[in-house]
Protein backbone atom coordinates (compact mmCIF):
# COMPACT_ATOMS: atom_id res chain seq x y z
CA UNK A 1 0.00 0.00 0.00
CA UNK A 2 0.92 3.68 -0.36
CA UNK A 3 1.39 4.04 3.40
CA UNK A 4 2.07 8.31 2.44
CA UNK A 5 -0.43 8.58 0.32
CA UNK A 6 -2.98 6.64 3.26
CA UNK A 7 -1.45 9.22 5.62
CA UNK A 8 -2.20 12.23 3.41
CA UNK A 9 -5.78 11.07 3.48
CA UNK A 10 -5.93 10.52 7.46
CA UNK A 11 -4.24 13.55 7.94
CA UNK A 12 -6.57 15.66 5.88
CA UNK A 13 -9.83 14.09 7.13
CA UNK A 14 -8.86 14.68 10.69
CA UNK A 15 -8.12 18.18 9.75
CA UNK A 16 -11.43 18.61 7.79
CA UNK A 17 -13.70 16.06 9.69
CA UNK A 18 -15.13 15.13 6.81
CA UNK A 19 -14.12 12.07 4.33
CA UNK A 20 -15.96 14.73 1.52
CA UNK A 21 -13.63 17.96 2.65
CA UNK A 22 -10.76 15.71 3.22
CA UNK A 23 -10.62 14.44 -0.16
CA UNK A 24 -10.80 17.84 -1.40
CA UNK A 25 -7.87 18.80 0.68
CA UNK A 26 -5.56 15.96 -0.78
CA UNK A 27 -6.65 16.07 -4.01
CA UNK A 28 -8.38 12.91 -4.70
CA UNK A 29 -11.79 11.60 -5.38
CA UNK A 30 -13.68 10.53 -1.79
CA UNK A 31 -13.92 7.19 -2.45
CA UNK A 32 -10.09 6.67 -2.79
CA UNK A 33 -9.74 8.44 0.37
CA UNK A 34 -11.77 6.15 2.03
CA UNK A 35 -10.01 3.42 0.45
CA UNK A 36 -6.68 4.44 1.53
CA UNK A 37 -8.12 5.51 5.13
CA UNK A 38 -9.65 1.47 5.19
CA UNK A 39 -6.41 0.25 3.86
CA UNK A 40 -4.67 2.33 6.89
CA UNK A 41 -6.43 0.77 9.57
CA UNK A 42 -6.31 -2.64 7.94
CA UNK A 43 -2.22 -2.34 8.40
CA UNK A 44 -2.69 -0.27 11.89
CA UNK A 45 -5.09 -2.81 13.00
CA UNK A 46 -7.47 -0.58 14.32
CA UNK A 47 -10.19 1.63 13.32
CA UNK A 48 -9.10 5.75 13.18
CA UNK A 49 -12.46 7.26 12.60
CA UNK A 50 -16.00 6.77 14.52
CA UNK A 51 -17.62 5.24 11.41
CA UNK A 52 -21.07 6.07 13.48
CA UNK A 53 -21.26 9.21 12.68
CA UNK A 54 -21.64 11.36 9.42
CA UNK A 55 -18.39 13.41 10.65
CA UNK A 56 -14.39 12.15 10.12
CA UNK A 57 -14.48 12.06 14.37
CA UNK A 58 -11.38 10.14 15.40
CA UNK A 59 -11.21 7.49 17.45
CA UNK A 60 -8.71 7.05 20.24
CA UNK A 61 -6.53 5.12 18.51
CA UNK A 62 -6.97 7.11 15.92
CA UNK A 63 -6.21 10.65 17.75
CA UNK A 64 -2.80 8.39 19.69
CA UNK A 65 -1.32 7.81 16.05
CA UNK A 66 -2.41 11.47 14.26
CA UNK A 67 1.02 13.25 15.40
CA UNK A 68 3.04 9.97 13.99
CA UNK A 69 1.05 10.40 10.42
CA UNK A 70 1.67 14.04 10.28
CA UNK A 71 5.24 13.57 11.27
CA UNK A 72 5.33 11.15 8.38
CA UNK A 73 3.41 13.36 5.52
CA UNK A 74 6.27 16.24 6.92
CA UNK A 75 8.83 14.35 6.00
CA UNK A 76 7.79 13.09 2.55
CA UNK A 77 6.73 16.90 1.75
CA UNK A 78 10.05 17.45 2.44
CA UNK A 79 11.63 15.20 0.18
CA UNK A 80 9.73 16.10 -2.44
CA UNK A 81 10.59 19.35 -1.72
CA UNK A 82 14.64 18.36 -1.61
CA UNK A 83 13.67 16.41 -5.05
CA UNK A 84 12.72 19.36 -6.86
CA UNK A 85 15.27 21.82 -5.65
CA UNK A 86 17.91 19.09 -6.57
CA UNK A 87 16.62 18.51 -9.67
CA UNK A 88 16.83 22.29 -10.18
CA UNK A 89 20.30 22.98 -8.65
CA UNK A 90 22.19 25.31 -11.12
CA UNK A 91 24.88 22.84 -12.47
CA UNK A 92 28.06 25.60 -11.87
CA UNK A 93 30.90 25.23 -14.33
CA UNK A 94 34.04 27.31 -13.87
CA UNK A 95 34.90 29.01 -17.55
CA UNK A 96 37.97 31.01 -18.95
CA UNK A 97 37.53 34.42 -18.55
CA UNK A 98 38.56 34.95 -22.34
CA UNK A 99 34.99 33.53 -23.07
CA UNK A 100 33.26 36.50 -24.96
CA UNK A 101 29.54 37.35 -23.07
CA UNK A 102 27.93 36.34 -26.41
CA UNK A 103 29.35 32.56 -26.26
CA UNK A 104 28.69 32.45 -22.32
CA UNK A 105 25.03 33.19 -23.55
CA UNK A 106 24.70 30.53 -26.18
CA UNK A 107 26.19 27.96 -24.21
CA UNK A 108 23.59 29.41 -21.46
CA UNK A 109 20.69 29.07 -24.03
CA UNK A 110 21.64 25.44 -25.05
CA UNK A 111 22.24 23.88 -21.97
CA UNK A 112 18.57 25.46 -21.02
CA UNK A 113 17.36 23.46 -24.12
CA UNK A 114 18.54 20.14 -23.38
CA UNK A 115 17.44 20.47 -19.54
CA UNK A 116 20.52 21.92 -17.61
CA UNK A 117 20.12 24.87 -15.68
CA UNK A 118 24.17 25.64 -15.95
CA UNK A 119 25.84 28.49 -14.63
CA UNK A 120 28.95 29.54 -15.90
CA UNK A 121 31.33 31.40 -13.86
CA UNK A 122 34.37 32.70 -15.93
CA UNK A 123 37.71 33.05 -13.96
CA UNK A 124 41.32 33.10 -14.67
CA UNK A 125 42.97 29.73 -14.70
CA UNK A 126 44.25 29.71 -11.26
CA UNK A 127 41.06 30.71 -10.32
CA UNK A 128 39.18 27.65 -11.69
CA UNK A 129 41.71 25.29 -10.20
CA UNK A 130 40.85 27.36 -6.56
CA UNK A 131 37.11 27.14 -7.33
CA UNK A 132 37.40 23.18 -8.01
CA UNK A 133 39.44 22.08 -5.19
CA UNK A 134 36.75 24.02 -2.77
CA UNK A 135 34.00 23.03 -4.99
CA UNK A 136 32.76 26.17 -5.21
CA UNK A 137 31.88 24.45 -9.14
CA UNK A 138 31.09 21.22 -10.02
CA UNK A 139 33.43 21.60 -13.15
CA UNK A 140 35.99 23.36 -14.38
CA UNK A 141 37.40 23.88 -17.90
CA UNK A 142 41.18 23.49 -17.15
CA UNK A 143 44.21 24.35 -19.42
CA UNK A 144 46.35 21.27 -20.30
CA UNK A 145 48.99 20.41 -22.81
CA UNK A 146 47.54 19.42 -26.07
CA UNK A 147 48.17 15.46 -26.17
CA UNK A 148 45.51 15.87 -22.65
CA UNK A 149 43.13 18.40 -24.41
CA UNK A 150 39.85 17.78 -25.18
CA UNK A 151 39.69 21.27 -26.79
CA UNK A 152 42.39 22.61 -29.40
CA UNK A 153 42.41 26.00 -30.30
CA UNK A 154 45.03 27.40 -32.17
CA UNK A 155 46.81 30.93 -30.99
CA UNK A 156 48.16 33.33 -33.15
CA UNK A 157 49.20 36.88 -33.53
CA UNK A 158 46.85 39.67 -33.32
CA UNK A 159 47.42 43.37 -33.66
CA UNK A 160 45.47 46.54 -34.73
CA UNK A 161 47.97 46.99 -37.61
CA UNK A 162 47.61 44.63 -40.30
CA UNK A 163 50.78 42.61 -40.86
CA UNK A 164 49.51 41.90 -44.74
CA UNK A 165 51.17 38.28 -44.42
CA UNK A 166 49.31 35.11 -44.16
CA UNK A 167 52.14 33.40 -41.58
CA UNK A 168 53.89 36.20 -39.03
CA UNK A 169 57.54 34.63 -38.69
CA UNK A 170 58.69 36.12 -35.21
CA UNK A 171 62.34 36.92 -36.91
CA UNK A 172 60.37 39.92 -38.55
CA UNK A 173 59.98 41.50 -35.45
CA UNK A 174 63.79 41.42 -34.27
CA UNK A 175 65.09 44.89 -34.48
CA UNK A 176 67.79 45.88 -36.43
CA UNK A 177 71.48 46.94 -35.60
CA UNK A 178 71.48 50.25 -34.05
CA UNK A 179 67.99 50.67 -34.08
CA UNK A 180 66.52 53.57 -31.71
CA UNK A 181 62.65 52.74 -31.97
CA UNK A 182 60.80 50.74 -29.82
CA UNK A 183 60.75 47.27 -31.19
CA UNK A 184 56.73 45.49 -31.09
CA UNK A 185 56.06 42.86 -28.45
CA UNK A 186 54.38 39.61 -27.94
CA UNK A 187 51.92 40.02 -25.09
CA UNK A 188 50.96 36.64 -23.74
CA UNK A 189 47.51 36.43 -21.77
CA UNK A 190 47.52 34.69 -17.92
CA UNK A 191 45.26 32.07 -19.57
CA UNK A 192 48.45 31.28 -21.62
CA UNK A 193 51.02 31.58 -18.98
CA UNK A 194 51.69 27.94 -18.48
CA UNK A 195 54.84 25.83 -19.43
CA UNK A 196 53.19 24.05 -22.98
CA UNK A 197 52.51 27.57 -24.28
CA UNK A 198 54.94 30.17 -22.71
CA UNK A 199 58.36 28.34 -22.30
CA UNK A 200 57.71 27.40 -26.82
CA UNK A 201 57.68 31.07 -26.90
CA UNK A 202 60.34 32.03 -25.23
CA UNK A 203 62.56 29.58 -26.73
CA UNK A 204 61.69 30.84 -30.02
CA UNK A 205 61.96 34.25 -28.96
CA UNK A 206 65.58 33.32 -27.67
CA UNK A 207 66.31 31.07 -31.08
CA UNK A 208 65.47 33.88 -33.65
CA UNK A 209 67.63 36.95 -31.48
CA UNK A 210 64.36 39.18 -29.94
CA UNK A 211 65.31 40.98 -27.14
CA UNK A 212 63.53 39.05 -23.72
CA UNK A 213 61.47 41.84 -23.21
CA UNK A 214 59.90 41.71 -26.44
CA UNK A 215 57.39 38.89 -25.09
CA UNK A 216 55.57 39.72 -21.68
CA UNK A 217 53.20 38.31 -20.09
CA UNK A 218 50.21 40.49 -19.50
CA UNK A 219 49.07 40.58 -16.23
CA UNK A 220 45.43 40.22 -17.39
CA UNK A 221 43.68 40.03 -20.58
CA UNK A 222 42.27 44.02 -20.88
CA UNK A 223 45.69 44.55 -20.23
CA UNK A 224 47.02 42.47 -23.19
CA UNK A 225 43.98 44.07 -25.40
CA UNK A 226 44.82 47.35 -24.34
CA UNK A 227 48.65 46.74 -25.49
CA UNK A 228 47.67 45.58 -29.20
CA UNK A 229 44.36 48.30 -29.66
CA UNK A 230 47.07 51.21 -28.72
CA UNK A 231 50.16 50.15 -30.10
CA UNK A 232 51.31 47.86 -33.03
CA UNK A 233 52.51 45.69 -30.85
CA UNK A 234 50.97 41.93 -31.29
CA UNK A 235 48.85 39.85 -28.33
CA UNK A 236 48.72 35.83 -28.73
CA UNK A 237 45.42 34.99 -29.10
CA UNK A 238 42.61 32.89 -30.60
CA UNK A 239 40.83 34.07 -33.81
CA UNK A 240 37.45 34.27 -31.63
CA UNK A 241 39.73 37.24 -29.63
CA UNK A 242 40.98 38.49 -32.59
CA UNK A 243 37.64 38.95 -34.06
CA UNK A 244 36.09 40.60 -30.98
CA UNK A 245 38.47 43.02 -30.29
CA UNK A 246 38.58 43.66 -33.84
CA UNK A 247 42.13 42.97 -34.81
CA UNK A 248 44.09 41.01 -37.47
CA UNK A 249 44.86 37.47 -36.78
CA UNK A 250 47.98 35.69 -37.94
CA UNK A 251 49.58 32.50 -37.57
CA UNK A 252 53.14 32.26 -36.48
CA UNK A 253 55.14 31.01 -38.30
CA UNK A 254 58.10 29.06 -36.28
CA UNK A 255 55.89 27.13 -34.02
CA UNK A 256 52.41 26.05 -34.01
CA UNK A 257 50.88 27.07 -30.51
CA UNK A 258 47.45 25.72 -29.37
CA UNK A 259 46.08 26.02 -26.38
CA UNK A 260 43.83 23.27 -24.82
CA UNK A 261 41.48 22.23 -22.50
CA UNK A 262 39.68 19.61 -20.71
CA UNK A 263 37.17 19.33 -18.10
CA UNK A 264 37.62 18.52 -14.62
CA UNK A 265 35.00 17.98 -12.27
CA UNK A 266 34.23 16.56 -8.47
CA UNK A 267 32.93 13.50 -8.97
CA UNK A 268 29.38 12.19 -9.59
CA UNK A 269 27.46 12.54 -13.33
CA UNK A 270 28.39 16.11 -13.89
CA UNK A 271 30.80 15.05 -16.57
CA UNK A 272 28.55 12.26 -18.09
CA UNK A 273 26.05 15.46 -18.60
CA UNK A 274 28.55 17.61 -20.17
CA UNK A 275 29.84 15.27 -22.76
CA UNK A 276 26.18 13.84 -23.63
CA UNK A 277 24.89 17.52 -24.18
CA UNK A 278 26.43 20.63 -24.31
CA UNK A 279 29.95 19.49 -25.25
CA UNK A 280 29.77 21.37 -28.83
CA UNK A 281 28.38 23.91 -26.71
CA UNK A 282 31.67 24.43 -25.20
CA UNK A 283 33.89 23.82 -27.93
CA UNK A 284 32.31 27.06 -29.70
CA UNK A 285 32.20 28.61 -26.11
CA UNK A 286 36.36 28.80 -26.09
CA UNK A 287 36.97 28.85 -29.71
CA UNK A 288 37.57 25.32 -30.59
CA UNK A 289 39.08 24.33 -34.14
CA UNK A 290 36.06 21.46 -35.70
CA UNK A 291 38.44 18.65 -34.89
CA UNK A 292 38.29 19.14 -31.45
CA UNK A 293 35.13 19.07 -30.60
CA UNK A 294 34.64 15.88 -29.29
CA UNK A 295 37.17 14.16 -27.14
Amino acid sequence: MDIVGACVAFVHVSEQRSFTAGAAAAGVPQPVASRRVAALEKRLGGRLFDRSTRRGDLTPFGRALLPAARRLVGVAEALDDAAEQALRAPLRVAVPDICSTRGLAQLQLEAEEQGIHLEPQPASRVKRAELLRTQDVRAALMAVPRDEATWHVPLGLASAVDPEVEVLYLQTLRPGRGSLQEPRRVWIQPEDDVPHIRDRIYRARDTVGLRSGQVRVAHSVSAAAAAALGSDDFVLGSVEQARELGLHWTPVGELELVRGFAVFTTGGEDLDRLRSQIWDGIADCVGAVASGRRG
